[in-house]
């Protein structure tokens, strides 16, 4: 037998064979496993709005925690003189608790300087059992058109902040349908701001009176560029590219001096000399003719056409002139005189106020503000007075033929239709679905739409 030596190394083949086959092994799984991540799928990236709307409504989908129900939607409107903390304690949630949300939504907005009309949602769980409080569970609140905060509550019971923002791109967008109410509503139903509405509407102001000739059903299209984000909100609108009312069309144009207007199919100048309506949204209450005064109380010739509107509505300059007077005169009261070109001049009687700057020698651009409606003078409630003089005698402003505006030709023609071409493609595009985009409101927010909690 041999005899064991300590001076050698005992050599065991078996356990070593085992130990040099696992690590063979081992070896061969993991790179396996490698090979498999490698190959695999790599899923498709998420949409930034998608995931913009993912977290701002994070905390709505939260689970209720112990002793609590499922938490609940509260819209909430900050309130003239409220705090943010008063406006989020009104959720029903202790105050402590209320100042401990704003402490922390303190790191990523001013929560001091803030304004009444804000809104804000918040996630409330309330306590399953009698007696207890209503707890926070999360809070949404849109800081800007393209930017929001989150708070979300943790396992753990702290409050998580999240800042998100979205990215914003340039894009034309072209906005169909029916008038039902006024055009305001109906464009605002499709998205489109009140700023574009106005412009629509000071534009078509030379060709149609929004108070008659408009009527249920009658059909509107515009194209103007905006800067959207990601998830369709409107930051800031550009300039009507297109307009169409009632089959009445528009294109804007720069010209080859640079300036800006908007031509017909045709390539004429849809700015008239004079506006028909200088007051927005006014309906006529009296028109041009013999009629029985309503304060003096006999019949007299009626000089002008009245138009019945709000008090502080303000008065429109008919057409581009100087100022020729803007003073009292009898019964007229506060009263504007406009001296256009080629003899025609304009008056605006009954004005509460003259806009400011204006005065005699003045001048003035068609659609500037140089008065409000009042009840000055010999009148029985606040509406405009209106005149239109062609070579110092008063005519009908309704049938008055004024002169027209200037035709395009030759190369600027050429250049227009070049334009007209651009945009009955998109409108083109739009109509068969192409091109159609949904619009989102800067003033429109989902949560003004909401029952607001006050």
């Amino acid at each position: 037998m041999q005899e064991f030596d300590p001076r050698r190394p005992t050599l065991r083949y078996a356990p070593r064979l085992m130990v040099g086959l696992g690590g063979i092994c081992a070896l061969a799984l993991g790179w396996k496993l490698t090979a498999a991540e490698a190959t695999a799928p790599t899923p498709p990236p998420m949409d930034a709005a998608a995931i913009v709307a993912l977290q701002h409504e994070a905390f709505a989908q939260a689970e209720a925690q112990p002793g609590f129900t499922r938490p609940e939607n509260v819209a909430v409107k900050v309130l003239p003189g409220d705090t943010l903390e008063a406006a989020v304690a009104r959720t029903g949630i202790p105050l402590e608790e209320a100042r401990q949300a704003v402490n922390t939504l303190g790191a990523a907005m001013d929560t001091v300087h803030i304004k009444a009309g804000m809104t804000f949602d918040a996630a409330i769980a309330r306590p399953e059992g009698e007696g207890g409080q209503a707890r926070l569970v999360g809070l949404s609140l849109r800081t800007g058109p393209a930017t929001a905060v989150t708070l979300s509550r943790t396992f753990d019971g702290a409050l998580r902040l999240r800042e998100m923002e979205e990215a914003i791109r340039d894009e034309t967008t072209v906005a169909q349908g029916q008038i039902h109410g006024s055009l305001y509503e109906s464009a605002a139903e499709l998205g489109a701001t009140s700023a574009v509405t106005a412009q629509v509407v000071k534009l078509f102001a030379h060709k149609l009176d929004f108070q008659r000739d408009i009527k249920a059903g009658d059909e509107f299209k515009l194209i103007f560029d905006r800067k959207v984000t990601e998830s369709g909100r409107t930051v800031e609108t550009g300039e009507v590219e297109y307009a169409e009312v009632k089959g009445v069309k528009f294109y804007r144009f720069e010209r080859k001096d640079g300036s800006v207007d908007y031509f017909d199919e045709d390539g004429k100048n849809v700015r008239g000399f004079l506006l028909r309506t200088p007051v927005d949204g006014a309906r006529i209450t009296s028109t041009f003719g013999r009629r029985r005064h309503p304060v003096l109380g006999y019949t007299r010739a009626h000089q002008g056409v009245d138009f019945g509107a709000g008090a502080g509505t303000p008065i429109l300059s008919a057409g581009d002139g100087v100022i020729v007077e803007a003073r009292r005169w009898g019964g007229y009261g506060n009263w504007v005189r406009v001296r256009h070109a080629n003899g025609w001049e304009t008056g605006y009687a009954h004005t509460s106020r003259f806009a400011k700057g204006i005065r005699a020698g003045v001048r003035v651009k068609q659609g500037q503000v140089i008065a409000y409606v009042g009840s000055t003078g010999l009148s029985t409630g606040p509406h405009l007075h209106y005149e239109v003089w062609r070579n110092g005698q008063r005519v009908n402003p309704i049938g008055a033929k004024v002169p027209q505006g200037t035709i395009l030709a030759g190369a600027e023609l050429n250049a227009f239709k070049a334009k007209k071409g651009r945009i009955d493609a998109l409108l083109a595009a739009n109509a068969t679905g192409e091109g159609a985009t949904k619009l989102a409101a800067a003033e429109t927010d989902t949560v003004e739409l909401a029952d607001l909690r006050r």
